[in-house]
Protein backbone atom coordinates (compact mmCIF):
# COMPACT_ATOMS: atom_id res chain seq x y z
CA UNK A 1 0.00 0.00 0.00
CA UNK A 2 1.32 3.16 -1.10
CA UNK A 3 1.41 5.93 2.10
CA UNK A 4 3.13 8.47 -0.28
CA UNK A 5 1.56 12.03 -0.71
CA UNK A 6 1.62 14.68 -2.98
CA UNK A 7 3.39 17.61 -1.18
CA UNK A 8 1.42 20.10 -2.93
CA UNK A 9 -1.68 18.50 -1.68
CA UNK A 10 -0.49 18.82 1.31
CA UNK A 11 0.49 22.46 1.43
CA UNK A 12 -2.39 23.33 -0.10
CA UNK A 13 -4.61 21.80 2.26
CA UNK A 14 -2.71 23.22 5.12
CA UNK A 15 -3.20 27.12 3.73
CA UNK A 16 -7.18 25.76 3.06
CA UNK A 17 -7.28 24.92 6.94
CA UNK A 18 -5.57 27.97 8.03
CA UNK A 19 -7.76 30.12 5.75
CA UNK A 20 -10.86 28.51 7.00
CA UNK A 21 -10.05 29.81 10.45
CA UNK A 22 -9.15 32.91 9.38
CA UNK A 23 -12.63 33.48 7.83
CA UNK A 24 -14.14 31.89 11.45
CA UNK A 25 -12.28 34.43 12.92
CA UNK A 26 -13.10 37.44 10.83
CA UNK A 27 -16.57 37.08 11.62
CA UNK A 28 -16.06 37.20 15.16
CA UNK A 29 -13.96 39.82 14.94
CA UNK A 30 -16.56 42.21 13.67
CA UNK A 31 -18.02 42.10 17.49
CA UNK A 32 -14.75 41.62 19.37
CA UNK A 33 -12.35 44.02 18.14
CA UNK A 34 -10.98 45.19 20.69
CA UNK A 35 -9.75 40.91 21.78
CA UNK A 36 -6.22 41.78 21.58
CA UNK A 37 -5.83 37.67 22.52
CA UNK A 38 -8.01 36.72 19.32
CA UNK A 39 -6.96 39.26 16.60
CA UNK A 40 -3.12 37.72 17.75
CA UNK A 41 -4.21 34.60 16.74
CA UNK A 42 -6.11 35.69 13.61
CA UNK A 43 -2.68 37.36 12.75
CA UNK A 44 -1.20 33.71 13.22
CA UNK A 45 -3.66 31.96 11.29
CA UNK A 46 -3.18 34.89 8.34
CA UNK A 47 0.53 34.43 8.66
CA UNK A 48 0.47 30.54 8.52
CA UNK A 49 -1.97 30.68 5.44
CA UNK A 50 0.16 32.67 3.13
CA UNK A 51 2.95 30.87 3.91
CA UNK A 52 1.50 27.43 3.08
CA UNK A 53 0.29 29.22 0.04
CA UNK A 54 3.95 30.49 -0.93
CA UNK A 55 5.67 26.80 -0.39
CA UNK A 56 2.96 25.01 -2.42
CA UNK A 57 3.85 27.12 -5.38
CA UNK A 58 7.48 26.54 -5.16
CA UNK A 59 9.20 25.99 -7.98
CA UNK A 60 6.43 28.24 -10.00
CA UNK A 61 8.11 31.26 -7.92
CA UNK A 62 11.46 32.42 -7.32
CA UNK A 63 12.98 30.96 -4.00
CA UNK A 64 12.79 34.04 -2.08
CA UNK A 65 9.27 33.97 -1.89
CA UNK A 66 8.63 30.45 -1.52
CA UNK A 67 11.45 29.61 0.93
CA UNK A 68 12.80 32.52 2.43
CA UNK A 69 9.17 34.59 2.68
CA UNK A 70 7.38 31.57 3.45
CA UNK A 71 9.23 30.63 6.25
CA UNK A 72 10.01 34.10 7.93
CA UNK A 73 5.75 33.75 7.76
CA UNK A 74 5.74 30.51 9.38
CA UNK A 75 8.12 31.58 12.18
CA UNK A 76 6.00 34.72 12.40
CA UNK A 77 2.94 33.01 12.64
CA UNK A 78 4.29 30.63 15.43
CA UNK A 79 5.41 33.13 16.89
CA UNK A 80 1.90 34.70 16.80
CA UNK A 81 -0.13 31.73 17.78
CA UNK A 82 2.38 30.48 21.31
CA UNK A 83 2.12 34.63 22.24
CA UNK A 84 -2.25 34.18 22.05
CA UNK A 85 -1.91 31.40 24.13
CA UNK A 86 0.46 32.76 26.55
CA UNK A 87 -2.26 35.47 26.40
CA UNK A 88 -5.09 32.82 27.07
CA UNK A 89 -2.65 31.75 30.37
CA UNK A 90 -2.37 35.65 31.42
CA UNK A 91 1.24 35.00 30.76
CA UNK A 92 2.18 37.21 28.29
CA UNK A 93 3.87 40.30 30.27
CA UNK A 94 6.84 42.83 28.87
CA UNK A 95 9.14 40.10 29.88
CA UNK A 96 7.70 37.50 27.87
CA UNK A 97 7.40 39.58 25.25
CA UNK A 98 11.09 40.88 24.53
CA UNK A 99 11.52 36.90 24.76
CA UNK A 100 9.79 36.21 21.42
CA UNK A 101 11.18 39.39 20.20
CA UNK A 102 14.77 38.13 20.13
CA UNK A 103 13.87 34.79 19.81
CA UNK A 104 12.20 35.66 16.40
CA UNK A 105 14.81 37.67 15.41
CA UNK A 106 17.36 34.85 16.26
CA UNK A 107 15.11 32.77 14.20
CA UNK A 108 14.65 34.86 11.03
CA UNK A 109 18.48 35.63 11.15
CA UNK A 110 19.21 31.64 11.39
CA UNK A 111 17.35 31.39 8.60
CA UNK A 112 18.41 33.95 6.46
CA UNK A 113 22.08 33.06 7.10
CA UNK A 114 21.47 29.47 5.94
CA UNK A 115 19.84 30.27 2.63
CA UNK A 116 22.14 32.92 1.59
CA UNK A 117 25.74 31.33 2.85
CA UNK A 118 24.83 27.23 3.20
CA UNK A 119 21.55 27.03 1.01
CA UNK A 120 20.83 23.25 1.75
CA UNK A 121 17.50 21.85 2.23
CA UNK A 122 18.45 19.64 5.36
CA UNK A 123 20.00 22.40 7.10
CA UNK A 124 16.91 24.60 6.85
CA UNK A 125 14.54 22.01 8.00
CA UNK A 126 17.15 21.74 10.99
CA UNK A 127 17.05 25.26 11.47
CA UNK A 128 13.30 25.61 10.98
CA UNK A 129 12.68 22.50 13.15
CA UNK A 130 14.84 23.51 16.24
CA UNK A 131 13.34 27.60 15.44
CA UNK A 132 10.04 26.85 15.81
CA UNK A 133 10.45 24.54 18.80
CA UNK A 134 11.58 26.81 20.70
CA UNK A 135 8.79 29.28 20.76
CA UNK A 136 6.48 26.11 22.28
CA UNK A 137 8.89 26.14 25.18
CA UNK A 138 7.31 28.42 27.66
CA UNK A 139 3.47 28.17 26.85
CA UNK A 140 3.96 23.88 27.53
CA UNK A 141 6.06 24.55 30.85
CA UNK A 142 3.07 26.93 31.79
CA UNK A 143 0.03 24.54 31.02
CA UNK A 144 1.91 21.69 32.59
CA UNK A 145 3.68 23.40 35.99
CA UNK A 146 0.97 25.68 36.45
CA UNK A 147 -0.90 25.22 39.84
CA UNK A 148 -4.22 26.25 38.83
CA UNK A 149 -4.08 25.04 35.36
CA UNK A 150 -7.45 23.16 34.57
CA UNK A 151 -6.96 19.60 33.35
CA UNK A 152 -7.78 20.81 29.53
CA UNK A 153 -5.02 23.62 29.71
CA UNK A 154 -2.79 20.17 31.31
CA UNK A 155 -3.56 17.80 28.44
CA UNK A 156 -2.91 20.88 25.59
CA UNK A 157 0.23 21.43 27.23
CA UNK A 158 1.41 17.93 26.79
CA UNK A 159 0.02 17.60 23.39
CA UNK A 160 2.22 20.49 22.43
CA UNK A 161 4.98 18.75 24.52
CA UNK A 162 4.64 16.13 21.90
CA UNK A 163 4.66 18.32 19.23
CA UNK A 164 8.04 20.10 20.62
CA UNK A 165 9.85 16.49 21.01
CA UNK A 166 8.80 15.72 17.10
CA UNK A 167 10.53 19.15 16.43
CA UNK A 168 13.55 18.44 18.03
CA UNK A 169 13.79 14.96 16.74
CA UNK A 170 12.80 15.81 13.00
CA UNK A 171 16.08 18.79 13.19
CA UNK A 172 18.02 15.87 14.62
CA UNK A 173 17.19 13.54 11.95
CA UNK A 174 17.64 16.16 9.61
CA UNK A 175 21.22 16.77 10.40
CA UNK A 176 22.44 13.01 10.54
CA UNK A 177 25.16 12.21 8.68
CA UNK A 178 24.16 11.32 5.09
CA UNK A 179 20.80 12.93 5.17
CA UNK A 180 19.14 13.51 2.17
CA UNK A 181 15.52 14.64 3.99
CA UNK A 182 13.71 17.55 2.00
CA UNK A 183 10.25 18.87 1.48
CA UNK A 184 10.16 17.60 -1.97
CA UNK A 185 11.93 14.01 -1.08
CA UNK A 186 9.06 11.42 -1.83
CA UNK A 187 9.93 8.89 1.42
CA UNK A 188 7.43 7.56 4.35
CA UNK A 189 9.19 9.51 6.77
CA UNK A 190 8.25 12.96 4.58
CA UNK A 191 4.57 11.89 4.68
CA UNK A 192 4.36 11.39 8.80
CA UNK A 193 6.32 14.76 9.19
CA UNK A 194 3.65 16.43 7.10
CA UNK A 195 0.76 14.30 8.42
CA UNK A 196 2.32 15.33 11.65
CA UNK A 197 2.20 19.26 10.93
CA UNK A 198 -1.53 18.90 9.62
CA UNK A 199 -2.09 17.59 13.12
CA UNK A 200 -0.58 20.23 14.73
CA UNK A 201 -2.41 22.95 12.54
CA UNK A 202 -5.40 20.98 14.47
CA UNK A 203 -4.38 21.64 17.68
CA UNK A 204 -3.61 24.87 17.68
CA UNK A 205 -6.90 25.74 16.17
CA UNK A 206 -8.66 23.57 18.28
CA UNK A 207 -6.74 23.79 21.60
CA UNK A 208 -7.15 27.57 21.09
CA UNK A 209 -10.95 27.83 20.90
CA UNK A 210 -11.15 25.31 23.65
CA UNK A 211 -8.93 27.19 26.11
CA UNK A 212 -10.70 30.51 25.34
CA UNK A 213 -14.28 29.13 25.49
CA UNK A 214 -12.89 28.06 29.34
CA UNK A 215 -11.49 31.72 29.63
CA UNK A 216 -15.16 32.70 28.54
CA UNK A 217 -16.35 30.22 31.04
CA UNK A 218 -14.53 31.37 33.92
CA UNK A 219 -15.04 34.86 33.25
CA UNK A 220 -18.78 34.09 33.07
CA UNK A 221 -18.85 32.22 36.54
CA UNK A 222 -16.98 35.22 38.14
CA UNK A 223 -19.12 37.88 37.41
CA UNK A 224 -22.12 35.87 38.02
CA UNK A 225 -20.52 35.10 41.60
CA UNK A 226 -18.70 38.21 42.79
CA UNK A 227 -19.40 41.25 43.29
CA UNK A 228 -18.16 44.30 40.97
CA UNK A 229 -17.49 46.86 43.16
CA UNK A 230 -15.94 45.27 46.19
CA UNK A 231 -14.95 41.88 44.87
CA UNK A 232 -16.70 39.99 47.81
CA UNK A 233 -18.88 37.01 46.62
CA UNK A 234 -22.98 38.02 45.75
CA UNK A 235 -25.20 37.38 48.06
CA UNK A 236 -26.87 34.30 45.30
CA UNK A 237 -23.04 32.79 45.59
CA UNK A 238 -22.80 33.16 49.13
CA UNK A 239 -26.19 31.68 50.62
CA UNK A 240 -25.25 28.51 48.10
CA UNK A 241 -21.90 28.34 49.42
CA UNK A 242 -23.23 28.68 52.65
CA UNK A 243 -25.65 26.29 52.77
CA UNK A 244 -23.44 23.82 51.33
CA UNK A 245 -20.68 24.69 53.92
CA UNK A 246 -23.81 23.92 57.00
CA UNK A 247 -24.55 20.51 55.34
CA UNK A 248 -20.93 19.62 55.64
CA UNK A 249 -20.27 20.78 58.69
CA UNK A 250 -23.38 18.85 59.77
CA UNK A 251 -21.56 15.93 58.94
CA UNK A 252 -18.63 16.62 60.75
CA UNK A 253 -20.16 17.98 64.09
CA UNK A 254 -18.39 20.61 64.17
CA UNK A 255 -18.64 24.74 64.66
CA UNK A 256 -19.48 27.08 62.22
CA UNK A 257 -19.92 30.77 63.01
CA UNK A 258 -22.14 33.42 61.25
CA UNK A 259 -21.15 37.39 61.61
CA UNK A 260 -23.29 39.89 59.75
CA UNK A 261 -22.72 43.76 59.78
CA UNK A 262 -22.97 46.81 58.52
CA UNK A 263 -21.32 50.20 58.18
CA UNK A 264 -22.53 53.24 60.95
CA UNK A 265 -24.41 55.75 59.35
CA UNK A 266 -23.33 54.69 55.45
CA UNK A 267 -26.40 56.74 54.49
CA UNK A 268 -24.77 60.06 56.41
CA UNK A 269 -21.40 59.48 54.34
CA UNK A 270 -23.09 58.99 50.77
CA UNK A 271 -25.28 62.23 51.60
CA UNK A 272 -22.17 64.28 52.84
CA UNK A 273 -19.09 63.29 50.44
CA UNK A 274 -21.01 61.40 47.51
CA UNK A 275 -21.60 58.33 46.43
CA UNK A 276 -18.24 57.73 45.10
CA UNK A 277 -16.66 58.09 48.85
CA UNK A 278 -19.13 55.44 49.61
CA UNK A 279 -17.78 53.34 47.00
CA UNK A 280 -14.49 54.05 48.00
CA UNK A 281 -15.72 53.07 51.64
CA UNK A 282 -17.12 49.68 50.81
CA UNK A 283 -13.94 48.81 48.19
CA UNK A 284 -11.25 49.87 51.22
CA UNK A 285 -13.15 47.86 53.93
CA UNK A 286 -13.54 44.82 52.07
CA UNK A 287 -10.11 44.65 51.33
CA UNK A 288 -8.89 45.31 54.48
CA UNK A 289 -11.53 42.68 56.10
CA UNK A 290 -10.37 39.90 53.40
CA UNK A 291 -6.98 40.23 54.87
CA UNK A 292 -7.77 39.02 58.27
CA UNK A 293 -10.03 36.11 57.39
CA UNK A 294 -9.19 32.83 56.95
CA UNK A 295 -8.81 30.58 53.82
CA UNK A 296 -11.48 28.87 53.92
CA UNK A 297 -13.87 31.70 55.30
CA UNK A 298 -16.70 32.93 53.49
CA UNK A 299 -17.34 36.69 52.72
CA UNK A 300 -20.02 38.38 50.94
CA UNK A 301 -21.84 41.24 50.53
CA UNK A 302 -25.24 41.11 50.50
CA UNK A 303 -26.75 44.25 49.88
CA UNK A 304 -25.99 47.84 50.04
CA UNK A 305 -23.33 47.87 53.35
CA UNK A 306 -24.77 44.52 54.89
CA UNK A 307 -22.03 41.77 54.43
CA UNK A 308 -21.55 38.73 55.97
CA UNK A 309 -18.85 36.21 56.66
CA UNK A 310 -19.19 33.09 57.65
CA UNK A 311 -16.31 30.63 59.50
CA UNK A 312 -16.69 27.39 59.23
CA UNK A 313 -14.54 25.38 61.89
CA UNK A 314 -14.76 28.91 63.96
CA UNK A 315 -16.13 28.12 67.87
CA UNK A 316 -17.50 30.84 69.81
CA UNK A 317 -13.73 31.94 71.03
CA UNK A 318 -12.10 31.92 67.76
CA UNK A 319 -15.42 33.89 65.61
CA UNK A 320 -14.93 36.38 68.56
CA UNK A 321 -11.63 37.13 68.18
CA UNK A 322 -11.98 37.44 64.46
CA UNK A 323 -15.04 39.63 65.08
CA UNK A 324 -13.40 41.81 67.12
CA UNK A 325 -10.55 42.29 64.62
CA UNK A 326 -12.83 43.02 61.79
CA UNK A 327 -14.38 45.71 63.75
CA UNK A 328 -10.90 47.04 65.20
CA UNK A 329 -9.66 47.05 61.09
CA UNK A 330 -12.35 48.78 60.15
CA UNK A 331 -12.34 51.57 63.06
CA UNK A 332 -8.87 52.28 61.95
CA UNK A 333 -9.35 52.93 58.07
CA UNK A 334 -9.18 56.06 56.77
CA UNK A 335 -9.43 57.79 52.92
CA UNK A 336 -7.01 59.83 51.04
CA UNK A 337 -8.23 63.53 51.16
CA UNK A 338 -11.39 62.83 53.17
CA UNK A 339 -11.56 63.71 57.11
CA UNK A 340 -13.68 60.64 57.56
CA UNK A 341 -13.51 57.22 60.04
CA UNK A 342 -16.28 54.74 60.17
CA UNK A 343 -17.44 51.87 62.29
CA UNK A 344 -19.34 48.34 61.93
CA UNK A 345 -22.33 46.93 63.84
CA UNK A 346 -22.53 43.46 63.80
CA UNK A 347 -23.96 40.36 65.19
CA UNK A 348 -22.41 36.94 65.47
CA UNK A 349 -23.53 33.53 65.96
CA UNK A 350 -21.58 29.92 66.67
CA UNK A 351 -23.56 27.01 66.11
CA UNK A 352 -22.69 23.28 65.43
CA UNK A 353 -25.14 22.30 62.50
CA UNK A 354 -27.38 19.75 61.99
CA UNK A 355 -29.31 18.43 58.96
CA UNK A 356 -32.19 20.31 60.22
CA UNK A 357 -30.05 24.29 60.40
CA UNK A 358 -30.84 26.82 58.13
CA UNK A 359 -28.98 29.69 57.01
CA UNK A 360 -32.04 31.98 57.04
CA UNK A 361 -32.30 31.30 60.91
CA UNK A 362 -28.62 32.61 61.50
CA UNK A 363 -29.19 35.03 59.17
CA UNK A 364 -32.53 36.20 61.26
CA UNK A 365 -30.04 35.85 64.82
CA UNK A 366 -27.41 38.11 63.55
CA UNK A 367 -29.42 40.49 61.89
CA UNK A 368 -31.85 40.71 65.40
CA UNK A 369 -28.28 40.74 67.37
CA UNK A 370 -26.74 43.30 64.70
CA UNK A 371 -29.78 46.21 65.53
CA UNK A 372 -29.50 45.73 69.06
CA UNK A 373 -26.08 47.07 68.33
CA UNK A 374 -27.66 49.41 66.39
CA UNK A 375 -29.59 50.46 69.51
CA UNK A 376 -27.68 50.53 72.07
CA UNK A 377 -24.68 53.02 70.11
CA UNK A 378 -23.31 51.20 67.45
CA UNK A 379 -19.60 50.54 66.95
CA UNK A 380 -19.78 46.62 68.57
CA UNK A 381 -20.55 42.91 67.67
CA UNK A 382 -23.22 41.23 69.72
CA UNK A 383 -23.11 37.69 69.85
CA UNK A 384 -26.65 35.80 69.70
CA UNK A 385 -26.96 32.38 70.20
CA UNK A 386 -29.61 29.35 68.87
CA UNK A 387 -32.06 27.91 71.41
CA UNK A 388 -32.47 24.60 70.75
CA UNK A 389 -35.82 22.61 70.89
CA UNK A 390 -35.60 20.93 73.82
CA UNK A 391 -37.87 18.25 72.68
Amino acid sequence: MNFLLDMKTVFVLLMIGHLFTVILISAYRRQHAKDSTVNTFFGAKLAQALAWLLVALRGQIPDYLSVSAGNTLLFLGEALETAALLKLQGAFNQKIKRIYIILSAVNFAAFHAVFLLYNVEYIRIAVASFGTAAYIIIPVWLMIRRRDSSLLNVMVGYLYLLVFISLIGRGILALRPGSSMGLFTPDLFQTLTFVSIYLVMILGNTGFVLLSKEQADRELLRVASYDDLTGTLNRRTFILRSRQCLADYARKKAPVSLLLFDIDHFKTINDTYGHSAGDMVLELLASRIQEQLGAGDLFGRYGGDEFAVLMPGADETASGRTAERIREVVSSVTLPDIPLTFTISGGLVTVVPDQRTQLELLYTLTDNALYSVKKSGRNGVQRSRLQLDSG
